[in-house]
């Protein structure tokens, strides 16, 4: 394969964005050039000022096929990612039927993938209760790794797991070497929703969610993998709280990174 020039007047590169030109060989990115310099004879695409990027990876996606394709399929998610410049979604094991627990669950998610991506996808496996010896198939059949929910899930396929699930499946993702992602909100510290507040508020939902159900999840998390050995990720932190805990555990040398959402970043609870 000849060498082939992608140039931009924005190209997005760690420095900020600026002209430049691309140079593609076999697949591969090899330099980046002056926006001007161009050697001769060489096939190009002149975007003009369109943004030239590199493409976004979405590790925290609900594809929701097969089973529940009306709330989001694999035509439409991986549609709508190629529109906004994400180039590869990794879809999370809950909400589709079956749920992606076994490796034949596994399968049949993959088959309901089959002729309908527009990007890469990867999938994340499910860790409920009873499922540990199903880690190691599902390991095996391509899953990077488990999600696990500490409170219940929303949905009845995927049940949320106690701190012996965790301590029977821990040991095993260590030696998989495949990381546990974790819904971080201990049951005991949630309080029950009030009856008599309107249940279109906002704070109606928030005030059942107090911080110390994530802060309380977050330090048994970090207690069992300072015993198991594996790597941690918590998802969707919606609190600071935990902030210095997960630093120390961080310092210390465990394996545990952490992800927040724009809409935590940006909105105001009493505001929304």
């Amino acid at each position: 394969m000849s060498l082939s020039i992608v140039r931009s007047e924005r190209v997005v590169l760690p420095d900020g964005a600026r002209a430049a030109a691309i140079h593609i060989h076999d697949g591969r990115i090899v330099e980046i050039g002056n926006y001007s310099s161009l050697p001769a004879g060489v096939e190009m695409l002149d975007t003009g000022a369109l943004v030239v990027m590199a493409g976004v990876v979405d590790t925290h996606v609900h594809i929701n096929e097969p089973g529940r394709s009306e709330w989001e399929g694999f035509r439409t998610a991986t549609r709508a990612a190629a529109a906004g410049g994400v180039t590869t979604l990794v879809d999370m094991p809950l909400n589709s039927i079956p749920a992606t627990t076994t490796a034949d669950a596994f399968d049949a998610k993959l088959q309901a993938a089959a002729g309908r991506c527009h990007v890469d996808v990867g999938f994340w496996g499910g860790l409920v209760p009873g499922n540990a010896l199903d880690l190691e198939p599902l390991a095996r059949r391509g899953a990077l790794g488990f999600k696990a929910f500490l409170s219940p899930s929303g949905v009845d396929e995927f049940e949320c797991v106690s701190e012996a699930d965790l301590r029977k499946a821990m040991p095993i993702l260590a030696a998989l070497d495949r990381p546990l992602l974790v819904h971080a909100e201990l049951p005991s510290a949630l309080l029950p929703i009030d009856a008599a507040a309107d249940p279109r508020v906002y704070a109606t939902w928030l005030n059942s969610r107090p911080p110390s159900s994530e802060v309380e999840a977050i330090e048994l998390l970090i207690r069992l993998t300072r015993d198991c050995g594996n790597a941690l990720h918590i998802v969707h932190l919606a609190t600071p709280e935990p902030l210095p805990a997960l630093r120390a555990a961080r310092r210390e040398g465990l394996r545990i990174t952490v992800e927040t959402c724009p809409h935590y970043l940006s909105f105001c609870a009493e505001q929304i």
